[in-house]
């Protein structure tokens, strides 16, 4: 069974672009200054459309995670066991994402990440690595 993946919708683009070039990328809204990840076309505090592209140091801390023992479909078994972490990113939003290596006892809430990427069939995705303590 092969990960399926989708479309991204149009005002989504810059981000997966900015995976491709290694690069995590956020929204911060002109108007009122809220920054967000998840890619929308209006700001989540004000409704704004005036939202501009950041590109992030990639740099966070683990706010909370879990290791997935059981894959929830047979094209995820090959990945268990794999950690899934909230990371509290610097500039203010917050990523959910992979945690290389993390099954191991070197995850822990508060401890500092940095992000990198990890190419998945046709795309490239943001993946947390730990740093040094």
């Amino acid at each position: 069974m092969e990960k399926t993946t989708t479309q991204p919708p149009a005002y989504a683009i810059p981000f997966w672009e900015g995976c491709r070039d290694h690069k995590l990328r956020y929204q911060a809204c002109a108007h009122c200054g809220t920054v967000q990840l998840i890619p929308r076309t209006v700001c989540t505090h004000c409704h704004s459309q005036e939202l501009r592209w950041k590109d992030s140091a990639g740099h966070g801390a683990i706010l909370s995670y879990t290791i997935v023992y059981r894959a929830p479909t047979p094209a995820f078994k090959a990945d268990t066991p794999y950690v899934i972490a909230l990371i509290d990113m610097d500039e203010g939003f917050r990523l959910m994402t992979n945690v290389r290596g993390g099954a191991n006892d070197s995850v822990a809430i508060g401890r500092r990440v940095r992000i990198g990427f990890e190419v998945r069939g046709d795309r490239t995705l943001p993946i947390a690595e730990m740093e040094s303590p």
